[in-house]
């Protein structure tokens, strides 16, 4: 297995670190000459807390996830909100969300080393990186260059976030709508290795899936009865492992459980709905081998090109909660 994640990484770098630009303007190295040291000050920080609390690293690479899906990956979801607007931090979706002391912690010692030159967004896309490899995931390069952005609005992540409650047809529209393709949805998808959800997340599937009292026939019923002695009806405080046993570990158990139809969220049981979702999961169980981890890298960095703003669209913060 040692070997796998090695040759994981292997692919992940050869594939990517090529001088990869892409159209956006993006560019791994992109701040080889106004700031060198980004990625190791960067990971610094990322190890100060991760090594320390590893349930950081789910929080933190949704925290990348949700700021790309809403207006790209700008930085917005890093934004407090003010007196006269709600930003996309308060959004019921994004209120779980934990780590923004990395952040700014990363971001502090990069404004004393090159004040004004690193991006939040760019800040944030390299943390969830370093997060992932720390518990033992794959790594890859991160193209960089983007700028942040100076609009973060509530109701914007309440509209265009993928939920757990989303059908196929549903994610497949959202993901295609911001250039990602199945596969990269079903990679994506695997991210739920890692981290805890509310019970009010995937209750209905127990108690009250089509508004009759019944539970989901989608859903493994023995594991319906195990879910049922930690979440009650309406429980909306109570936490469970996405990944039972690993949730602080990255590794492909997750496809595992979507196969067994163990996945907690309607979104994770809908992978086995389509032919080439359902197909992907089936590859990751084999003996051969999977290549989850290197299809994870490539598939955040396809992530991280969503409606980046570059060259001298957006502004680089002095402090990723507020806009200069």
């Amino acid at each position: 297995m040692a070997t796998l994640k090695f040759l994981s990484i292997f692919i992940i770098y050869f594939a990517i670190a090529l001088g990869f630009v892409n159209s956006q303007g993006l560019e791994v190295g992109f701040y080889k000459k106004t700031c060198p040291n980004v990625e190791k000050i960067v990971k610094k920080a990322v190890v100060d807390y991760v090594s320390i609390a590893p349930t950081l690293a789910a929080p933190l690479l949704r925290m990348h996830f949700h700021d790309c899906f809403v207006r790209g990956c700008d930085g917005s979801v890093l934004l407090n909100s003010t007196k006269s607007n709600q930003a996309e931090k308060d959004a019921i979706a994004n209120l779980s969300l934990r780590g923004f002391q990395v952040i700014d912690a990363a971001k502090f010692a990069l404004e004393k080393q090159c004040p004004g030159v690193v991006s939040c967004a760019d800040v944030l896309a390299l943390v969830a990186r370093d997060a992932v490899s720390l518990i033992n995931g794959p790594t890859w390069q991160v193209p960089l260059g983007r700028r942040d952005g100076r609009v973060s609005i509530l109701s914007e992540a309440t509209t265009n976030l993928p939920t757990p409650f989303d059908n196929f047809t549903t994610l497949k529209t959202r993901f295609g709508s911001l250039g990602l393709s199945v596969k990269d949805l079903v990679v994506l998808s695997g991210g739920h290795t890692l981290g805890v959800s509310h019970c009010f997340s995937f209750g209905s599937r127990m108690y009250n899936f089509t508004g009759k009292g019944d539970m989901d026939p989608n859903m493994d019923q023995k594991y319906i009865a195990q879910l049922k002695t930690k979440c009650k009806p309406n429980d909306v405080t109570t936490t469970v492992e996405m990944d039972p046993g690993s949730f602080k570990t990255f590794d492909t158990d997750y496809y595992t459980l979507v196969s067994k139809r163990r996945g907690l969220f309607v979104s994770d049981a809908t992978l086995l709905t389509d032919k080439q979702t359902k197909a992907y999961v089936l590859a990751q169980l084999s003996s051969s081998g999977s290549t989850f981890f290197e299809d994870f890298g490539v598939s955040m960095v396809n992530m991280g090109k969503i409606g980046v703003l570059t060259d001298k669209k957006g502004e680089i913060r002095k402090k990723c909660a507020f806009i200069n």
